[in-house]
Order: C-alpha cells, then structure tokens, then sequence
C-alpha cells in the first residue's frame, strides 16, 4: 500500500518525530510504502532524505498569499496525477484544509490523523471541516473522544504514534543522587516529565 503523508515541515516537533520514525522504520511494515509531501524545507525534510524515502516539496504556504496556497495546490495536483496512491493522510487542521479538497478531488481516500484534541472553533478546524475525510486516526482515545466537534459522523480508530525504543541509561545511586541534588527534589520525590513544547494546547493546566 503506497501511503502520502502531507506536512507543512516548518516545526518539529512530535509529529515530525513520528513521520521521521516511519521513514527511517519502514522495513518493520513492509506492506506500506511510504512516501512524504512537504511545503517547507528544514530539519524533517532533511531527515526524510536522509531516511532515502520519497520527499515532495510543494513549495512555501502563507494562508495570508493566497497565491501560495495556489501554487502548492497544483503542485499536489501534479504530483496525485502522476504517481498511484492508495490513502493520503493529513496530520493537522492546517494541512487538510489546504490539500484536503485536492486530495478528493483526485479521488484518492483522504485519511485525517489527529495528533491533538479538537474544539472545532479555531478558523482552521472550521476550515478543515469544510472537507470530510475516509477515516480519523487517533494517537489516543481521548484525541478520539474530541473528533465529534469537527466531524460527527465521521468513523476513527486509535493508533498509537510508534516510537524508537532506546535503552535507558543505568546511572548508579549517587549520580540518581546527584542530579536529584542539581534539581532540589529529594530522593523519595514522585518525578512526572512532561516532554512537549510549553504552549496551551499541550493541556499542562
């Protein structure tokens, strides 16, 4: 199964961690090929290249220079009809509103993989839902609870974002010490690490 993941690629950030982990771990499920439809060039196009996967550049978006919205419009038009893809997925209101109408319009089923709870009240959401996909993706069951404000009707199924395992680094008890030291936490403290960016969505409130 031939699948396009489309992504504006200006942040990095989980999403593009996950992408990135896809590319680089495409041998585990050898029944999908993968490939990758970018805007903008930067540290995930440069690690999908690396990754020797297919790599689309649409071209720079400004939803405020309508033209740029245009061209990368017709870029992806082009490149739908010149390359078989079995699903293309969106990974954010952002890039469904933009390509979600194209990708229909081509005929190919549009997959919408929500990477975060929705309110359906942001312009972008109300804009991204102008554009009904085959299936919602969800990273957890609560992100699949929220789908209903954007789409009511429209069928998800949760799939947990894969990761790249990597071994814990043993530290002996005076360097747990140590750093609990550096960090003023005593050593009977809970420690709870909230690995995102600081910003309101993320839901640290």
């Amino acid at each position: 199964m031939r699948v396009l993941y489309l992504q504006a690629g200006n942040l990095y950030g989980g999403v593009e961690s996950t992408l990135a982990t896809i590319a680089r771990y495409r041998q585990l499920c050898p029944e999908m090929e993968p490939s990758f439809a970018i805007c903008f060039e930067g540290r995930l196009s440069r690690e999908l290249t690396a990754a020797r996967v297919p790599v689309s550049v649409l071209g720079d978006v400004r939803i405020r220079h309508p033209l740029t919205v245009l061209h990368a419009r017709r870029a992806l038009k082009r490149l739908l009809q010149r390359e078989r893809f079995d699903v293309v997925m969106v990974t954010s209101a952002w890039s469904q509103a933009i390509f979600g109408p194209i990708v229909k319009a081509a005929k190919v089923p549009l997959v919408y993989w929500f990477h975060e709870p929705m309110r359906g009240r942001h312009w972008l959401e109300r804009w991204a839902r102008m554009t009904m996909p085959a299936l919602a993706l969800c990273n957890s069951q609560f992100t699949a609870s929220t789908i209903r404000h954007m789409y009511p009707t429209l069928r998800a199924e949760v799939f947990y974002n894969p990761v790249c395992h990597q071994e814990a680094p043993r530290l002996s008890r005076s360097e747990r010490a140590a750093i609990r030291a550096e960090l003023k936490t005593p050593e009977e403290a809970v420690v709870i690490i909230q690995l995102s960016r600081m910003v309101e969505l993320k839901g640290h409130v």
